[in-house]
């Protein structure tokens, strides 16, 4: 299954990658906006793991811009920024779970099956 991992943190995506690499997932990391639309321009995605704060936008932004194009993966967004009503708007806006940091892998690793 090929994953798009974005996050900004460079430590944080390589490990989160690594983890994910590890049980048997395809992951393109992506560290901005910008990246990911360069991604997705050219490579189909089961399932995208977003950060909420990103240096060039927000990931409930990236996540409307993916389902504008009729993409119809699954999503997670992580976020540092623990919030219960996040829960919601990002429930509200596409995502299938949220994620607060620090993320543990075994969490992460659940909420893609």
């Amino acid at each position: 299954m090929k994953l798009l991992l974005l996050e900004d943190d460079d430590l944080l995506a390589e490990s989160l990658a690594e983890s994910l690499k590890d049980n048997g997932y395809l992951v393109d990391v992506a560290a901005s906006v910008q990246a990911a639309a360069s991604f997705m321009a050219t490579e189909e995605y089961v399932l995208a793991i977003v950060d909420l704060g990103l240096p060039d936008g927000d990931g409930i932004g990236v996540l409307r811009s993916m389902l504008r194009r009729d993409w119809h993966g699954r999503s997670i967004l992580i976020t540092a920024y623990p919030d219960p009503t996040l829960r919601a708007v990002a429930s509200m806006n596409g995502f299938h779970a949220v994620l607060d940091k620090p993320i543990r892998q075994h969490e992460l690793i659940a909420a893609l099956a």
